[in-house]
């Protein structure tokens, strides 16, 4: 009988689970290495089949309703004798009373190992794939790794490598490693299962038991059948062409705007007038008052010129009622402000369903509601809640929350990084993050992608638009709202051990998203990946004012998976004519204080040359101005005799020096193709994180901290390393 007929049998006789000899018939046809067994009726049959299989033997209750067999006493092992098999088969029949169908005979398999491997099937993400760390302790060493299905072959053996306890897969104890085949077979296996059998719901083995030998044998299945969760609403897609067209508007409306000093309808026109944008702007608010010099009309259809984009901010109880007005004016687009739906409660996600079926019926096109407002510094468009307006430049920012993504808005004003768009996506209740992802993949000027996200509307269409974007153009993410909720009820070990937390986690690695674990992060990795090339390795050379930030450069460095190899003896007799006799000559490299204009540049050219690294970080090379400054602030004060006009001259020779090692840094790493970060000697407040480099596709990028630059250099290896085996 074949899969789906065992599947078909088992629902005609109300069953929401296979059997274990049924699971184990199931996945053997997917390539899974089961224990070879037989059943049996009676205790006299079990003893009859023991004899055949050999002893010694396990011997285990079998029927749909014994999910949980150790728990309840149903394994019995190792029987050795014929008397051993009856007495154990009685006793089992007698402790799983009516819930016993017979009794499973298998051969005794050795085996310390042992692991666990299954299937859920996530309502947003479908089906899912997990391995870990298994036996008794299945749930209490949480040791587990999921993938979104489907799989292939280098996936499934990510996940081997990814478990904590990988090592017990070498090697050990006089044993040999495990065959590494069946694993992955397994994996690939499960992957299958749940992408061809959809009336499976979970997939439990547990044990999956490596052998003194190696081998690899599933001796416990369970599967679950049933009917698969599924999503709540699925939201139509937007068009990415209709999204970019918001950020374009060629005349703006605002509706529900005030001359009142702090009303989001004063604030946003005033942001929008001042940030330089060149379109027709209307003023509607029911009283015709003027506004700030200009005239405002009472009604939409009052307002003589076409417009591409409503902004609106009257209060949600009236908003439905502009659709029919948008629809007579044709107007598409609305930037709805306003808060006051779906994120109130029960009464709000009615009045948002409304008016979103409302919008839709007469094709006008909603932003929102509840946001901060968009920008685009490309088109002098600056629509948000908060006065900031950053330069043009290649990262878009994307935040789920409006008052995160205006604050990082203007920390990307104060370092210096450019903005391709910014959206505050608000509630999302028709433009979703899911659309927001297909719009990067197409839009030319975006080569940064930044999130901030707490949830998604569909995890599968956002799991497979990241993937592709990815591919492309790196995706930075900061994920809010991490705390398990709780795990789902479930029957099997694969079940208990998922929460909604770690299968989005999940996705996102697999998607190759860069995630991170503060805000400030995602500036950090849109300032690296906007700027510099991409490492094509883990080695990196460390250039040091100080030895004591080199060690602990070199430090976190190993620590966050990068190495910092050994010099070539070339590459010491090099540096040995730059540097004075007693250098380390070693990597870090410390300049012994030898700072000047030629010394950093002689080295930094040799590293850069040198084959034997990927990246370069230099310490202390930059900030030197702050140091001067108030070095020849206490010599003022101790000899005022000294030469004031030489005092003034040393911070602008520095300012010329540091102009001139930035350009030269993005010569090197267009000649070399490594990027390289600098990390500041004394925080400047007129420094900034990304500096240009007049005629380089490159930028200078400089932090304030080594840990921050070592921790955007690894992650940009790791999103490299990603979408090189994507390839």
């Amino acid at each position: 009988m074949n899969a789906a007929e065992l599947i078909r049998k088992a629902k005609a006789e109300g069953r929401t689970a296979l059997t274990e000899a049924e699971s184990k018939e199931v996945l053997k046809g997917y390539g899974v290495p089961v224990v070879p067994e037989s059943s049996a009726a009676t205790p006299e049959a079990a003893v009859a089949a023991a004899e055949k299989t050999g002893f010694p033997v396990v011997l285990k209750g079998l029927g749909a309703r014994l999910t949980h067999k150790t728990e309840r006493g149903l394994v019995r092992l190792p029987l050795r004798t014929a008397e051993e098999v009856h007495r154990a088969a009685t006793e089992v029949a007698t402790a799983a009373g009516t819930d016993l169908e017979g009794f499973l005979i298998q051969p005794m398999v050795a085996g310390r190992r042992e692991f666990v491997a299954g299937l859920l099937c996530d309502a947003q993400f479908g089906p899912v794939i997990m391995f870990g760390l298994g036996g008794i302790f299945t749930e209490a060493l949480d040791d587990v790794v999921f993938r979104i299905a489907p799989i292939d072959e280098n996936q499934a053996g990510q996940m081997i490598d990814e478990l904590r306890a990988r090592k017990l897969l070498g090697p050990f104890r006089g044993e040999a490693p495990a065959a590494r085949a069946p694993l992955v077979g397994a994996l690939v296996g499960l992957s299958r299962l749940g992408t061809e059998l959809p009336d499976i719901t979970e997939v439990d083995i547990n044990p999956l038991l490596v052998g003194p030998d190696g081998g690899v044998t599933a001796v416990d299945a369970l599967i679950v059948i049933g009917e698969r969760p599924v999503q709540k609403r699925t939201i139509p897609p937007v068009d990415p062409v209709a999204i970019g067209k918001l950020f374009y508007p060629r005349s703006l409306a605002f509706i529900g705007a005030s001359g009142t000093l702090g009303k989001w309808g004063y604030r946003l026109f005033c942001n929008v007038v001042a940030g330089g944008f060149k379109g027709p702007i209307y003023l509607v608010n029911p009283k015709g008052e003027e506004i700030a010099g200009r005239p405002s009309f009472k009604t939409v259809a009052e307002i003589p010129g076409p417009v591409d984009l409503a902004v609106v901010t009257i209060p949600a109880a009236k908003v439905r009622e502009l659709i029919p007005q948008f629809q007579k004016k044709r107007i598409k687009n609305m930037l709805l402000i306003t808060a006051g739906f779906a994120e109130t409660g029960a009464d709000g996600r009615l009045r948002e369903e409304e008016l979103i079926r409302t919008a839709r019926e007469a094709g006008v096109l909603i932003l929102g509601p509840n946001t901060m407002g968009i920008c685009n510094p490309h088109d002098r468009f600056f629509c948000c809640g908060s006065n900031v307006r950053p330069q043009a430049g290649s990262t878009t920012i994307v935040s789920q929350s409006g008052n995160l993504g205006v604050q990082l808005l203007d920390f990307a004003e104060q370092e210096g990084i450019g903005i391709r768009a910014f959206g505050g996506s608000g509630n999302e209740a028709m433009i979703t993050i899911e659309d927001y992802m297909e719009a990067f993949e197409v839009d030319e000027l975006t080569r940064t992608v930044v999130l901030y996200l707490e949830s998604v509307k569909n995890g599968r269409r956002f799991f497979e638009s990241a993937r592709r974007v990815g591919k492309q153009k790196p995706v930075v993410m900061l994920k809010g709202g991490r705390t398990q909720a709780g795990n789902r009820a479930a029957a099997s070990h694969t079940g208990a051990l998922a929460s909604n937390i770690r299968i989005f986690d999940a996705a996102t690695r697999q998607a190759g998203i860069v995630v991170v674990e503060q805000p400030m992060e995602l500036l950090d990795l849109s300032a690296a990946f906007s700027s510099l090339p991409l490492p094509r390795g883990h080695r990196v050379a460390v250039m040091t004012l100080g030895g004591g930030w080199g060690v602990v450069a070199s430090d976190l460095c190993v620590e966050n998976g990068l190495t910092i190899p050994e010099l070539s003896p070339e590459l010491i007799a090099q540096i040995d004519k730059i540097l004075p006799p007693y250098w380390s000559r070693a990597n870090p490299i410390d300049l012994v204080g030898e700072v000047g204009t030629e010394i950093p540049m002689q080295v930094i050219e040799a590293l850069m040359k040198w084959e034997g690294c990927d990246a370069v970080i230099h310490l202390g090379i930059l900030g030197l101005k702050v140091f001067l400054r108030q070095m020849i602030a206490s010599i003022e004060i101790v000899d005022p005799a000294q030469d004031r006009s030489l005092m003034a001259a040393i911070p602008e020779a520095i300012e010329a020096f540091e102009k001139l090692y930035l350009k030269r840094t993005g010569e090197l790493m267009e000649q070399y193709g490594k990027p390289v970060f600098g990390v500041n000697l004394l925080p400047d407040v007129n420094a900034r994180t990304v500096t240009e480099i007049a005629g380089s596709p490159y930028k200078g990028v400089s932090f304030l901290t080594p840990e921050r630059a070592v921790k955007s250099l690894a992650r940009m290896y790791a999103y490299g390393q990603w979408r090189d085996c994507e390839k």
